[in-house]
């Protein structure tokens, strides 16, 4: 049965404007740039270079054109121009330093990739036509670790699928060999075992020492990699000193083979969004505006527009284009503010952070970093907690002490037993120092290093002492233990 019902309700959206303000904020310098460069392309509204008192946009021309001929600006959707595909950003950016001291490069990394390096080695191996697809195949699918981490019968099942091609697990074996032959050595490894095991095989094997690690990874990995001495020791009937040698040997080697290869083909350089100097006991903090061209209006958009309002006779067709042409200067002038308003949201937060902070910034001592949640710094600058998180995402600052990751100045707090706040970061760093101090013979345990914790005034538990040493990826006792 139909039936009809009227229903209230009140509900709040995101303009398109404050999601793409919101977008503006939480990208880093390199991404603002990157966006800039490709937006000013797409708006022909903008260009680069000072803007003058006299440029200034005026809306008098478009506001007589518009009377005479009784344009409806309401109907004028201006979201439908401020969307992601249409609105531009761009840097609209105050000159706060001279041009010398402007960096006008962006750094840039070249170079071949771990896949590209591989395949480039595929020319020395003698494969048939039936196996160089296979073994185009299983170059694609190692990781940049340089790992195989599927199983052979899954692999098979993929050769089928998708490249129509079957082959059995001995056929498909052999291929994997001869990938595993290739450089760096331990790359198609299926695992770390076999990883550990092919570089020791690539090594002089006739060695007595090589053998000896070779068979220890082979047949006893379990209590290698477990480090159980007691048991190697008994088991091949070496004595001290000659473990200790097969595990120096071993840890010569690289467990990720990959790794190097494929981190030379990526670009790491970090940009700092922030720049903090001291002067006099003072701190300033400035916005890195690197690469940033002030921006104007059109001064050509202008002068069509003000051609338009001036012509004698009047159309259809120029009616459409004004509104094309006041569409991309509202939408230009939109964008300027967004950006400068992205600028006086970054600079009002990062202000608020180094004054909360401004012992740690003054001296560089973590010891003397505060707690400092979200809402702290939120409540100080009267802003909405994920304004602050956006503000805090992926963004670096430049200090005298290095380079640092804003969102890690954040951290919970507890009290101590003088009554006083201390930072998680500034356990984690006593936590750290036991342990790198910590006699490797006989490491530290999660509830030794907690009563060590307690004598210093902090009452943390032993679950809370396993929590923060996950964090900082150190293992457990028994794996720190050395001969």
């Amino acid at each position: 049965m139909l039936k009809q019902q009227l229903q209230l309700k009140l509900s709040q959206k995101l303009s398109p404007q404050q999601i793409q303000l919101m977008k503006l904020i939480q990208m880093s310098t390199l991404d603002l740039e990157q966006r800039i460069q490709s937006e000013i392309g797409e708006n022909p509204a903008l260009e680069k270079g000072m803007e003058n008192e006299n440029d200034e946009i005026s809306s008098d021309q478009f506001d007589d054109y518009q009377k005479d001929q009784n344009i409806n600006t309401e109907d004028i959707n201006i979201d439908a121009y401020l969307s992601d595909d249409e609105t531009p950003s761009y840097r609209a950016q105050a000159n706060n330093q001279s041009n010398d001291e402007k960096e006008k490069m962006i750094p840039l990394s070249g170079g071949v990739s771990f896949h590209q390096y591989l395949e480039a080695q595929l020319q020395s191996l003698i494969l048939n036509d039936f196996e160089r697809p296979i073994a185009e195949f299983l170059i694609g699918s190692i990781d940049n670790s340089g790992y195989l981490r599927r199983t052979l019968v899954d692999l098979i099942d993929d050769l089928a699928f998708t490249q129509n091609t079957v082959v059995d697990e001995y056929q498909l074996k052999t291929v994997l060999d001869k990938i595993q032959s290739l450089d760096p050595p331990g790359v198609g490894a299926r695992s770390l075992k076999e990883c550990l095991s092919i570089q020791l095989s690539r090594k002089e094997t006739d060695k007595p020492l090589i053998s000896l690690s070779k068979k220890i990874i082979d047949t006893a990995f379990d209590e290698f990699s477990r480090k159980h001495y007691k048991k190697l020791q008994d088991r091949f009937n070496i004595n001290e000193d000659e473990l200790r040698a097969v595990f120096d040997e071993i840890s010569k080697l690289n467990p990720k083979p990959g790794g190097a290869l494929s981190e030379g083909g990526q670009n790491n350089h970090i940009v700092p969004d922030f720049i903090l100097t001291i002067e006099n006991g003072s701190l300033n903090v400035t916005l890195n505006r690197r690469n940033t061209p002030d921006l104007r209006v059109s001064n050509s958009y202008k002068e069509m527009l003000s051609g338009y309002a001036n012509a004698p006779e009047k159309n259809k067709s120029m009616q459409e284009a004004v509104l094309f042409i006041k569409q991309k200067l509202d939408a230009a002038k939109w964008f300027i503010d967004a950006i400068e308003q992205r600028h006086q949201t970054l600079f009002l937060t990062i202000n608020a952070i180094v004054e909360y902070q401004k012992s740690y910034f003054l001296s560089g001592d973590e010891e003397k970093l505060k707690p400092m949640i979200l809402k702290d710094i939120a409540d100080k600058i009267e802003m909405d907690i994920s304004t602050v998180s956006r503000v805090a995402n992926s963004k670096y600052i430049d200090t005298p002490y290095g380079v640092k990751l804003l969102k890690s100045f954040f951290s919970e707090g507890i009290k101590n037993d003088d009554g006083e706040d201390v930072s998680t970061i500034e356990i984690k760093k006593f936590l750290k120092d036991l342990i790198i101090n910590e006699n490797k013979k006989k490491p530290l345990t999660d509830q030794i290093i907690s009563i060590l914790l307690k004598e210093k005034g902090y009452n943390i538990a032993r679950r809370t002492v396993a929590k923060y040493r996950e964090q900082l990826d150190i293992p457990v006792a028994r794996l720190r233990k050395s001969i």
